[in-house]
């Protein structure tokens, strides 16, 4: 790839807002190492309360343009002016969100990076209205991207493009890669009986599993902690539901927590559980791999791509009802909860899992699309 190339970065949340995720952090490794090499990064996102209007992390050039609904309505002819005054090589959309329809007006070639669409999930998630609306939106994608390449973080999230109409052909995969922790573990060494969650607060992740399951497993468990890492809109309801279910004592709501005492906190957990309805990726499960640290989750799109079912984890399969539900992830957590061979065999597994997915890695395959994206052919 050239070493001179100036991207544009289409994500409406960059990496110090206070919602993003690991999206924003995927982009932010990447793009990290792209100025490394010497290219130029310009990354537009909307504004938040406190935020400069201009920033550099990691090298990275960040624009605010205000909040969520003008900067949707300002992008175009922001982009079409930078675009004609020569400022860009090539427009880097995230399609994790509300499209951006980019390839309608960028005036230079558009690389889609596609951590997962929505699609009928978006009806856990918001009001029907925005659900519907966000639903419409995405059905535009094989015809306003037809002519795009699109990297996939999944194999699950390149499949959901495929169903959607998008040419197998102008799909690649790429993993994200994951920060190494500076903590070492030892995957013999027993632990205490702690079930952890790290993410985002929100209804489609389902923590509230996390809170029904542990309620139940503290009869088998009496010393049972429940840690739950990250924030978001539905920590109050899930704190009263801890309340409800007579297990507040033994649930602690964590909030943000830095990478070190994340890495501590699951370095020390037996389980971590994950049972959101879908992702496009699971870097959280990862994460707590390379800490040597097995996941439960739900046998959902991404999250079967990051789990080795049986050798570093297990995934759970929907049930039919409410009930039925709680039963089959309590069956999977119990039998994975005891301290045996089993268990510590599955924590090296976790280890050398771990170990496959790397920042720079990614960071070459991107370069590739970026540059097929530029010259029209695959590299």
């Amino acid at each position: 790839m050239s070493s001179d190339r100036h991207l544009l970065v289409l994500n409406e949340r960059d990496p110090l807002h206070p919602r993003a995720g690991g999206a924003e952090l995927h982009v932010e490794r990447i793009c990290q190492r792209l100025v490394e090499r010497g290219h130029q990064i310009t990354w537009h996102s909307t504004s938040f309360r406190g935020s400069k209007a201009r920033e550099t992390i990691s090298g990275i050039s960040i624009e605010r343009r205000g909040p969520l609904p003008l900067y949707y309505a300002g992008l175009p002819a922001r982009i079409r002016s930078q675009v004609a005054a020569g400022g860009f090589d090539l427009v880097l959309e995230c399609l994790n969100k509300v499209p951006f329809y980019a390839p309608l007006y960028a005036g230079v070639p558009v690389l889609a990076l596609c951590h997962h669409l929505f699609g009928r999930v978006a009806f856990e998630q918001v009001a029907w209205p925005i659900a519907l609306g966000v639903v419409a939106s995405e059905s535009a994608i094989p015809l306003v991207y037809r002519n795009c390449p699109f990297v996939a973080i999944s194999q699950s999230t390149a499949e959901d493009l495929r169903r959607r109409g998008i040419a197998s052909e102008r799909i690649r995969v790429s993993p994200p890669g994951v920060d190494r922790p500076a903590l070492s573990v030892d995957p013999d060494s027993p632990r205490p009986s702690r079930l952890t969650y790290v993410g985002r607060l929100e209804r489609y992740k389902r923590v509230d599993l996390l809170l029904r399951v542990g309620a139940r497993l503290i009869q088998e468990y009496p010393d049972l902690e429940l840690s739950v890492l990250g924030q978001g809109p539905e920590r109050s309801r899930l704190e009263a539901l801890a309340n409800e279910l007579g297990i507040s004592a033994r649930t602690r709501f964590y909030g943000f927590v830095p990478d070190a005492d994340r890495d501590a906190l699951l370095a020390q957990s037996r389980l971590c559980l994950f049972p959101s309805e879908k992702e496009g990726w699971g870097l959280t499960v990862i994460e707590a791999n390379a800490l040597g640290t097995p996941v439960v989750a739900r046998d959902a799109p991404g999250l079967r791509d990051s789990i080795r079912d049986g050798e570093t984890g297990w995934l759970v399969q929907n049930a039919p009802s409410h009930g039925e539900e709680v039963e089959r992830w309590l069956k999977v957590v119990t039998r994975a909860f005891s301290e045996n061979d089993r268990t510590r065999e599955m924590r090296r597994n976790c280890l050398g899992w771990s170990k496959r997915f790397d920042w720079e890695r990614a960071t070459d395959e991107l370069e590739r699309a970026v540059e097929w994206s530029i010259k029209g052919e695959p590299t």
